[in-house]
């Protein structure tokens, strides 16, 4: 079936306008209000000037306020910008240059970062403020939601054509750069997800796609997204349970709270959560022990993607339920490749199975993933993105047409067993994956270094047993002085979202460079590793010589 999100969403309001779409603990926002809202803030959007293939930025955390947002957009072709809320003054300058983005969409809450970010910019967005902080001063000229919201506005029946989505992503590319997703083409690459893993026919046509959201006997869907909206799992499956006349579960805080989690999921029914590996699912697990739940309500399945989810938590999780846990390997820029699927605790720790699509190149880039040992970088060849947001050259770089066939190649090193499964390597370049947030170490570098007393650093992750990796730091000062502890984390703070800064970092009087400018790695990951505090939350830092 070919269609947008926008139309499958529309037609079930017009069927099923009572539903629940959006519900928190406190609020329901059934579908006839999400339309209804949606076309509110599409005409404040227009009134305010914005055209198809302009571009809004939201820099929220999950909230209702999000859905309709992205729903206004896909309706009216202009593209969501999701941005991490995480990020400081600076990174969301960068942000809203490169994306261009017309109108900002922010909390009360980060007033005072948003204030920052936009003040040297030649050509600042429209500032729309969502009240979340009975304590913030609004921003000058900025909209409340709830005006942008009260006017009324009828949504476009059928999307004008040439929407995006951007979503940005670190990953190997460097500096963020956003990934394009023609609006058109998300919801065919999603069927699969939505219809084929739920036991359901695939619609061919929407008046298809509604009878399925009404039929008593497809599976309820709601949908509990513990990682956060900015990050394409979450979105996409809420986008996905709304598109089977389904809810969405939100816990709108900027920080995760397991024990409310636990509560929240077990009180709304929730049937499905999306977590970001251990580092979500392990204190979920947790909570539920201590409040001694022996069954996580009516949840039957847990997604992850993209980040170090461990076969112990999975344990854990199966001991609350008849629970799946569906752990792909997938990327911004396209997939997924590979998911390891398992029902009980006595399957795991289960098998990476490739996706349909997904491939293994070897060096020359033939494919290998049928070989018994293959060995070779991970690719995808299915309906694709259109690449990075004003970079050609990258995007040329990371989608190479191969045989006369567009491929993603993100870089994942793999080895095939040959029976359609295969052995993950890891991610052939230097980026830290550290709780589900790609942080590329040349930004945190150059950020150490601007220190005063730094005069050389060198960023890299270890392993750690929570977030897959932590970020540290090995630095050389100016006669290998000590570093003023709280001055650097000052200077940080400042520079970079909490997730980046090193959570250990080591002083030295050198780092010992090569004559051709190269550290030794292997020494000092193994110095270092030894060292590390494994059990600090992210966001601080520890400091030794």
């Amino acid at each position: 079936m070919r269609g947008h999100y926008s139309d499958v969403w529309q037609a079930i309001a017009r069927a099923f306008p009572e539903r629940p779409a959006v519900v928190t603990p406190t609020e329901t926002m059934t579908y006839a209000r999400l339309a209804e809202e949606s076309g509110a803030l599409a005409r404040h959007l227009h009134e305010a000037g914005l055209r198809p293939g302009d571009a809004v930025a939201l820099l929220l955390y999950n909230r209702p306020e999000y859905v309709v947002a992205l729903f206004a957009c896909f309706a009216t072709a202009i593209a969501p910008v999701p941005l991490n809320y995480r990020y400081r003054a600076p990174e969301i300058q960068a942000l809203l240059a490169d994306s261009r983005a017309r109108v900002l969409v922010y909390p009360a809450s980060l007033a005072d970062v948003v204030r920052d970010a936009i003040a040297d910019l030649d050509d600042p967005p429209l500032l729309i403020g969502v009240d979340d902080d009975a304590d913030a001063a609004s921003l000058a000229g900025a909209t409340p939601w709830r005006e942008a919201v009260a006017g009324g506005g009828e949504l476009p029946a059928t999307p004008p054509p040439g929407g995006e989505l951007r979503l940005y992503t670190g990953g190997t590319t460097g500096r963020p750069r956003a990934v394009v997703w023609a609006a058109d083409d998300i919801l065919p690459i999603q069927l699969y997800s939505i219809y084929t893993t739920a036991g359901l026919p695939l619609p061919q046509t929407m008046d298809d796609a509604v009878r399925i959201a009404a039929d008593p006997a497809t599976p309820p869907t709601v949908t509990l997204p513990l990682a956060p909206f900015m990050h394409g799992t979450a979105l996409f499956n809420s986008m996905n349970a709304l598109a089977l006349g389904g809810t969405v579960l939100v816990l709108p805080s900027a920080r995760f709270d397991a024990d409310a989690a636990v509560r929240f999921a077990i009180d709304a029914a929730a049937t499905r959560l999306i977590v970001a590996g251990d580092v979500i699912s392990l204190p979920l697990v947790e909570a539920a022990e201590r409040a001694g739940v022996e069954r996580l309500g009516r949840v039957d399945s847990v997604i992850s993607s993209g980040m170090r989810f461990s076969a112990q938590v999975k344990r854990r999780l199966h001991a609350l339920g008849e629970i799946a846990v569906i752990d792909l390997l997938a990327s911004t820029e396209g997939g997924p490749y590979a998911v390891n699927v398992t029902a009980s605790a006595d399957d795991l720790p289960g098998e990476l199975r490739l996706m349909p699509g997904a491939v293994v190149l070897d060096e020359e880039r033939n494919e290998v993933q049928d070989l018994d040992g293959g060995r070779g970088i991970l690719a995808f060849r299915g309906t694709l993105p259109k690449g990075y947001f004003g970079d050609e050259a990258k995007t040329r770089e990371t989608f190479p047409v191969i045989g006369g066939v567009r491929h993603v190649m993100p870089g994942d090193w793999a080895v095939s067993r040959g029976d359609g499964t295969v052995e993950l390597l890891g991610r052939g370049s230097a980026v830290v994956n550290t709780g589900g947030e790609k942080v590329y170490p040349a930004e945190v570098e150059e950020a150490l270094v601007q220190f005063p007393a730094i005069v050389d650093a060198v960023v890299f992750g270890v392993p750690d047993p929570r977030y897959g990796e932590i970020v540290v730091a090995v630095v050389a000062t100016v006669d290998g002085s000590d570093v003023d502890a709280d001055e650097l984390r000052a200077h940080l703070d400042a520079r970079l979202a909490g997730y980046k800064k090193p959570r250990h970092l080591s002083v030295r009087p050198s780092l010992e460079r090569s004559p051709h400018g190269k550290v030794d790695l292997t020494r000092l990951r193994s110095q270092v590793a030894a060292l590390t505090d494994a059990g600090a939350p992210t966001g601080t830092m520890r400091i030794t010589r």
